[in-house]
């Protein structure tokens, strides 16, 4: 456990709680996929788990990360100085590659097949990439979710570079029009990566929002989007 880790906690703590007894802090680096943390309370333990990412972080992102995790803990109001330092840290081109290149590595990404009951990712992608895109798309992989989820109907995974589309839609009463416009949102996102402006990520430039426009079937899609 390295000693001026739980210094800062122990500062940090103190901010938040003046009059509060100091609990016993125990800080852990595990090797997550992504920039993960955790903070419990546990027989008046405070039980800390950190990504390895952040070894070697600079010292005031560490306090930054202490004051948020404590914060959220005991429900006190989170320094806006902390969470957009943060932020920054997160969103920073080297950290993000850095999550990037983890995510390859270590993350698993459970492969089905593109091959369903009733559609055909392949298919259905191939005719987009023709539609909208002159065939100069790169395929990634494609993929139907093992379970029939209808919170994440579908995503792109820049890590694995894959499509995944929940196998809700392999339906023989799903309109194809529902499933392209699925299929044509996520390849957006293959064509309009992530950009990170003034230390937030976008995840829908307005390149995006404009192409998204272009699906003839927009509304009829989202409508029933919503009924899932």
């Amino acid at each position: 456990m390295n000693p001026q880790l739980v210094s800062i906690f122990q500062l940090e703590y103190r901010a938040l709680r003046p009059r509060a007894p100091m609990p016993p802090i125990d800080i852990r680096f595990y090797r997550f996929t992504g920039l993960n943390t955790t903070i419990r309370l546990r027989e008046g333990h405070l039980k800390v788990h950190l990504s390895d990412l952040l070894e070697g972080a600079p010292e005031n992102v560490l306090h930054a990360i202490a004051h948020i995790l404590l914060a959220k803990l005991y429900r006190k109001p989170i320094e806006a100085v902390h969470s957009a330092r943060y932020r920054r840290f997160a969103s920073s081109e080297s950290v993000m590659k850095q999550t990037e290149r983890i995510r390859q590595t270590r993350g698993r990404k459970r492969i089905s097949t593109a091959k369903g009951a009733h559609y055909d990712l392949d298919e259905v992608f191939d005719a987009l990439n023709m539609r909208f895109f002159y065939g100069l798309l790169g395929k990634p992989q494609l993929t139907w979710s093992e379970h029939s989820a209808r919170r994440t109907l579908g995503h792109y995974d820049a890590a694995h570079n894959t499509i995944m589309v929940s196998k809700v839609f392999d339906r023989k009463n799903t309109p194809r029009f529902a499933i392209e416009y699925l299929m044509y949102h996520e390849m957006l996102h293959l064509k309009h990566p992530v950009k990170v402006r003034g230390g937030r990520r976008c995840v829908h430039p307005r390149e995006f929002q404009a192409e998204e426009k272009l699906f003839p079937e927009l509304e009829l899609a989202k409508a029933y989007l919503k009924t899932l």
